[in-house]
């Protein structure tokens, strides 16, 4: 019998993980594998080979290429995936890696985003998974953007950043904001943050006042969003592993 699809994960921190979204992953059949670029390196990695690339967060900026390495290695497999037309899902720095491997700048934003915001679905973005997270609050926390990059489809929008989601046709997408985002992670990035959130002007209470208030509308929107883009990927399977009787493989 043969082996399932298996999802490649970039992790840029032990914290910064698949949260919500590995079960879906495993809902539709797919076995998961980590790789801690920081530590493993990426390398080793043949662009096309998984059957899907996913590429998490990070506190670092994809220009901070002296002080890490990986991320120009990172850059580069990206680049080779996407020639490929492979399905590759980025995450807030995993969808900046993205923009500059499709050429686009990477740079500071005008904020440091913190918290639950709404981002607002383009047109096409509203008849795409993108329409699950209209109207629900998701989690930011960036400061960094991009450029939209030449031949992809914007999907989202925010008052503070223009770019908050991008597509190439059903089998790419990128979202600045964390849909992973599950209470337990959000407890560990806050305990984390002390400095930064101070600085921020931010109180952490607060930030728990608002997850209780909005998380599991989000979670219950991410992994709509999630699970429809699986199924749509060319030959992706439905929940619980069956092919897409509407796709050929």
């Amino acid at each position: 019998m043969s082996a399932g699809p298996v999802a490649l994960v970039l992790r840029h921190a032990d914290d910064i993980h698949l949260g919500n979204l590995e079960p879906v992953l495993i809902e539709h059949g797919y076995s998961v594998r980590y790789v801690d670029t920081l530590t493993d390196g990426v390398r080793q990695i043949d662009p096309a080979e998984a059957d899907l690339l996913v590429v998490l967060g990070g506190e670092m900026g994809v220009y901070q290429t002296d002080q890490f390495p990986v991320l120009a290695d990172e850059v580069g497999l990206l680049a080779g995936r996407l020639a490929a037309r492979r399905p590759i899902f980025g995450v807030c720095l995993g969808a900046q890696l993205m923009a500059s491997a499709l050429g686009s700048p990477v740079y500071r934003g005008p904020s440091n985003e913190i918290g639950f915001r709404l981002v607002q679905p383009t047109e096409a973005g509203l008849d795409s998974p993108l329409r699950y997270v209209s109207g629900i609050p998701v989690m930011q926390w960036h400061s960094d953007t991009f450029d939209l990059p030449e031949g992809t489809t914007r999907l989202a929008g925010s008052d503070a950043y223009g770019n908050e989601a991008f597509a190439i046709e059903d089998w790419a997408l990128a979202v600045q904001f964390h849909p992973e985002l599950t209470a337990e992670m959000h407890e560990t990035w806050l305990a984390s943050s002390t400095v930064e959130l101070d600085a921020e002007g931010l109180d952490a209470d607060t930030l728990r006042r608002d997850r209780a208030e909005h998380s599991d509308a989000m979670q219950a929107a991410s992994r709509a969003l999630f699970s429809e883009w699986l199924a749509a990927l060319p030959g992706g399977a439905q929940p619980g592993g069956a092919a897409d009787p509407r796709r050929t493989p």
